[in-house]
Order: structure tokens, then C-alpha cells, then sequence
């Protein structure tokens, strides 16, 4: 592999002021000269999944989030937990990358839990670790953290501003890029 490490980021919220997104963007700033870190920025776009429409003309949005996926060497998800569960938004990107051929499939993933709540959004993640092995994507399962992030860290331009949780959010990349590495 020549030049940096491609991470493609992808939030689970499309809330303007999401603490989870504020958190990839972040991570698009730390991840340095040997770490190029993405922020996907379209599943908005995206429509609702029905394997029907799973052809060839592809919809725009999905070809977006396909060829994203295709060229990034990881995948790092942030997402909340909304009802108990995945929001939907989140599940239907992701059903849209089970018939990809250059999808998720032996991808190394991990996801960050950026929750602040007691129960940490743990239904959330645990439902994504299940539709992440249906995938049959590679968790790379030291770099699947928790780093609570409070709205009161986030500064204006939704970016992290403490300290310790950018730090910590740099040293999920490096485990990302080591678990990442370490299968090849």
C-alpha cells in the first residue's frame, strides 16, 4: 500500500449537531500524515433500500456510498442509539452495502460509542456487531471504544474541543490502522 491509511467515517445521526459526527470530524483532523480519514457525508441522499432497485442504473447515492467504501482500507462508525436500536437511517446505509461487490466483506471495521447516557448506547452497538458479521466484515475489536462526548465539548464548527477525548480518539485510529494492518 503506498501513501496514508484510508479511513471513510460514517456517522449513524443526520442531526446537524450530533455529538457522533462531531466526533469523526474530529477524527478527520487527528489522523495525521499516515492516517487520511474521510467523513461520509450522504446518507441523507440515500433511498430506502429495496432489494428491487439493487441494479444497475444504480441510484447516484448509492454509488456515492459504494465507491467510498471501495476505496477506503477501514471503516469507522459513530452512531447513537435511538429507541433502543440503530436509527434507521444508519441500518438502511448499511443494508445498502450487502449486495456490494467491493462492500464491507472482510473490510476491517470498528465503531466508536459516543454516548453519554448510563446506558451508553449499548443495544445500538450490539446490533451493529450483529449486522456487521452478516456483512462478514472484520471488527477490529480494539479500536471498537467508548469515548463519551458531552454537547458541551463540541465548539461551534462541531468539532471536539477536549483534550483527552481528542487523544483518545487519535489512539482509535492507530488501533484501527494496527488491527487493519495486522490481517493482511
Amino acid at each position: 500500500m503506498t501513501g496514508p491509511f484510508q479511513v471513510l467515517a460514517i456517522s449513524g445521526s443526520l442531526r446537524a449537531a450530533s455529538t457522533n459526527s462531531a466526533l469523526l470530524a474530529t477524527a478527520a483532523l487527528l489522523g495525521g500524515p499516515d492516517i487520511s480519514v474521510t467523513v461520509f457525508d450522504g446518507m441523507g441522499a440515500l433511498p430506502h433500500f429495496n432489494p428491487d432497485d439493487d441494479v444497475e442504473p444504480l441510484d447516484p447515492a448509492v454509488v456515492q456510498l459504494r465507491s467510498s467504501i471501495a476505496a477506503a482500507d477501514a471503516l469507522l462508525f459513530c452512531t447513537p442509539e435511538y429507541a433502543g436500536a440503530l436509527p434507521g437511517s444508519f441500518k438502511n446505509l448499511l443494508d445498502w452495502t450487502v449486495g456490494a461487490t467491493d462492500g464491507i466483506y472482510e473490510k476491517p471495521v470498528a465503531w466508536v460509542n459516543a454516548s453519554s447516557s448510563p446506558t451508553g448506547a449499548a443495544n445500538a452497538h450490539a446490533s451493529l456487531r450483529i449486522v456487521l458479521g452478516y456483512v462478514g466484515a472484520r471488527i477490529v475489536e480494539a479500536a471498537c471504544v467508548h469515548i463519551p462526548v458531552l454537547r458541551s465539548a463540541v465548539d461551534e464548527h462541531h468539532l471536539i474541543t477536549d483534550e483527552a477525548t481528542r487523544r483518545a480518539v487519535a489512539e482509535t485510529l492507530r488501533s484501527l490502522e494496527a488491527g487493519a494492518k495486522s490481517h493482511r
